[in-house]
């Protein structure tokens, strides 16, 4: 077990991995995520801005959880991400759906050619390869 200060509020805590917060500062952020979430619900339209203002989150929390696919942009939202492959915009997450769709077709090819070659028997080679042993 690895004990770390909490970035959050500086206190000793236990560290078990993913965010280094303690408990309670995990439990404060996630009361400001859903103070977001309705705050979003109920204003749609407004510019990221005003959101974090309103609900005092940072601009960059605010586009973790949106990439994290926490919260969701609207149609009608003037507040728009890029696709970190192309740069198109999106709604939510890290990539658009065409470089999602590419991604996983790219990553299952590589999954099966490699899996192809682990259960492949190598060619007999006639006995050069054996293990000779002289008779005494």
């Amino acid at each position: 077990m690895e004990v770390r200060n909490c970035k959050g509020c500086g206190r000793l805590f236990n560290y078990n991995g993913g965010m280094p917060l303690c408990a309670g500062c995990v439990a404060k952020l996630e009361d400001k995520f859903q103070a977001v979430k309705e705050f979003l619900r109920q204003n749609p339209n407004a510019p990221l801005s005003v959101v974090s203002e309103e609900n005092d989150v940072s601009v960059k929390q605010i586009k973790q959880w949106v990439r994290e696919e926490r919260l969701s942009f609207t149609e009608e939202s003037q507040i728009t991400l890029e696709c970190e492959n192309c740069g198109a915009k999106i709604l939510t997450g890290r990539f658009c759906e065409k470089c999602k769709t590419s991604l996983h077709n790219d990553l299952s090819g590589a999954i099966k050619r490699s899996s192809g070659t682990l259960t492949k028997k190598p060619k007999d080679s006639h006995g050069k390869d054996r293990m000779r042993f002289l008779d005494n």
